[in-house]
């Protein structure tokens, strides 16, 4: 029998919580715990036989961990956990400040290498399968011009921002796309669009008791590499509103290379993804480079990775012959 790849989360919230349902459907891999800053018997499984762990205690599980799956959040969680759990784990993470990832990748890269352990790093659709199509795009229509746009949907990363302001008991981010920006980007016109005119942000708000509305909303409006390059919208709300209105997770968004080839013919690439479960989806794609670290791992590849140094066969359970024959 195959032995299986044997996996640990550390973090266990909505991102957690779908890379244990994404790992029962992966049969060459087995969750053997998940580790928290919380009280261990306070966190539920899906799967109650799973042990959950204080994450204090993670580097005791050095030997029975093949790959860590860290589900934390990107503004203060990963920072600090990345470079400090790529030393004893091969990892996998779902970093999403894309101004602050070169320095990021530096820091992982310098305590995962020496440890002979694999770390690839912000992993999700965006950064990771949206970078790959972006990269695709400039490679293939050279003459052109890369669009992104998100949403409309619940961004995770954005929400965890909010989240943690202070005076903020509550809240979620919505990332709106402007649907005339689309329109011009799909009719071939190359427009000049700025991050402002692409898209619009909206926020939903519970504050803390006592707390000043309006040093909330100046706090989240102004906050670098977040919300001061968009028109942003804060809504106060209540608890019971957030709860009934906003539990869903819903997200998707597209990636569109516009070009010129030959005699000026205009080519036009189109990536989308609709998702009813953000969370889940991005845990997903987590679960599939768990794969790939792995196996890189195991043949000794060692140091920080991103998408853009993983061969895409290596996410698949498939051998390359079976790749071969089935889908190529």
């Amino acid at each position: 029998m195959t032995k299986k790849i044997r996996i640990g989360i550390a973090g266990y919230g909505n991102l957690g919580r779908g890379v244990e349902s994404a790992i029962y459907q992966n049969g060459d891999m087995e969750l053997v715990g998940a580790f928290t800053r919380r009280n261990p018997e306070d966190v539920n499984l899906l799967n109650e036989s799973v042990p959950v762990y204080a994450l204090a205690r993670v580097e005791d599980f050095k030997e029975e961990i093949d790959v860590l799956i860290l589900c934390g959040g990107s503004k203060n969680d990963l920072p600090e956990q990345g470079p400090m759990l790529a030393k004893h784990f091969t990892t996998i993470d779902s970093f999403d400040t894309h101004a602050d990832i070169p320095k990021y990748f530096d820091a992982v890269d310098q305590v995962a290498k020496p440890n002979e352990k694999t770390a690839i790093i912000s992993v999700g659709w965006d950064p990771g399968l949206f970078s790959m199509n972006r990269l695709f795009g400039e490679s293939v229509l050279a003459d052109g011009t890369t669009y992104t746009f998100w949403g409309k949907g619940l961004s995770q990363g954005h929400s965890d921002a909010v989240r943690r302001v202070p005076g903020v008991k509550g809240a979620v981010q919505y990332t709106i796309p402007n649907p005339e920006a689309v329109e011009q980007v799909r009719s071939g016109s190359l427009p000049e669009l700025t991050t402002r005119e692409q898209h619009t942000r909206e926020c939903y708000v519970v504050l803390e008791e006592g707390a000043d509305a309006k040093e909330v909303e100046q706090a989240i409006v102004t906050m670098p590499n977040y919300f001061t390059n968009h028109d942003t919208t804060v809504h106060f709300i209540s608890e019971e509103e957030l709860k009934r209105d906003h539990a869903a997770m819903p997200h998707g968004g597209f990636v569109i290379r516009s070009g010129k080839t030959g005699d000026g013919n205009n080519q036009v690439i189109e990536y989308a993804l609709k998702l009813e479960s953000n969370p889940e989806f991005t845990a997903s794609v987590l679960v599939a480079y768990a794969r790939a670290a792995y196996r890189l791992n195991q043949n000794g590849d060692y140091g920080a990775k991103t998408v853009f140094d993983v061969a895409p066969g290596l996410l698949s359970p498939k051998s390359a012959a079976t790749l071969r024959k089935e889908l190529l």
